[in-house]
């Protein structure tokens, strides 16, 4: 599978034409072939937005996990609050994306374990969005942790056994799918489908991940420059984008 929006459409359309339905964490019991799309926003909202905007124009709803402490994106800032919104606007849910290697011994003992943690992430997200945050998804998951089966009050856990042991769980973690995932829906194995893509690997004509990766870090500058010109008159009288490498 290509990571193209026509090649995510062409998976979309498959999953109808075996008769699995586009579920979430809190209606799937209601479906007989429920599937669960979920994206993790690890890198990039606009991208995150792009995606949201395709499934959007497919009748899909989905799940975007959102990080609080990702050193990639600020969700506060104005604009991506607004990105955020729309996600929202389209019918998808936002989720809590949380990075268990961000905090310290100390903190968490100072929290009481990981739910404090998750609680009070989920907090923040949920208020500067004016959402409710209702599932989290964890960011690079240790052993532990998908062993753990955590049951968080009020937050659906994506990797609690339930999720990640009954469902068929599939993912394009690192740019590679590591079973067929059109093989796996053609195959009619399994009632229960859940499924992780990351949206910064889509694009129209299709990138493999180094690629992928080269044009966001090489995009920073730019993405730089646009925040300084938020910040300071005239800015191009200091700094002309064309300078920007």
């Amino acid at each position: 599978m290509e990571f193209t929006y026509n090649s995510y459409g062409r998976l979309i359309t498959l999953l109808g034409d075996n008769a699995y339905e586009i579920s979430n964490y809190k209606n799937f019991e209601n479906k007989l072939k429920p599937v669960i799309l979920r994206h993790d926003i690890d890198w990039s909202i606009d991208k995150g937005l792009r995606l949201a905007e395709f499934e959007a124009s497919l009748g899909v709803s989905s799940t975007y996990f959102v990080m609080v402490t990702s050193p990639f994106y600020n969700i506060a800032e104005r604009n991506n609050i607004e990105k955020l919104k729309k996600i929202v606007k389209l019918k998808h849910e936002i989720g809590l994306h949380f990075d268990e290697l961000n905090y310290s011994e100390d903190c968490y003992n100072a929290n009481e374990g990981i739910e404090g943690l998750v609680q009070k992430e989920a907090t923040i997200l949920g208020t500067i969005l004016n959402t409710k945050v209702s599932s989290v998804s964890m960011h690079r998951p240790s052993e532990e942790t998908l062993n753990m089966d955590y049951q968080f009050e009020g937050i659906i856990n994506s990797y609690s056994k339930k999720f990640f042991r009954e469902f068929k769980y599939v993912s394009d973690s690192r740019g590679r799918w590591r079973e067929n995932v059109c093989e796996i829906i053609s195959s009619n194995k399994y009632n229960r489908l859940h499924i992780l893509t990351h949206a910064f690997l889509y694009s129209v004509e299709g990138e493999n991940i180094s690629d992928a990766t080269k044009k966001f870090i090489n995009s920073a500058n730019k993405e730089r420059y646009k925040m300084v010109a938020d910040n300071i008159t005239n800015v191009d009288e200091l700094v002309t984008i064309h300078e920007v490498r």
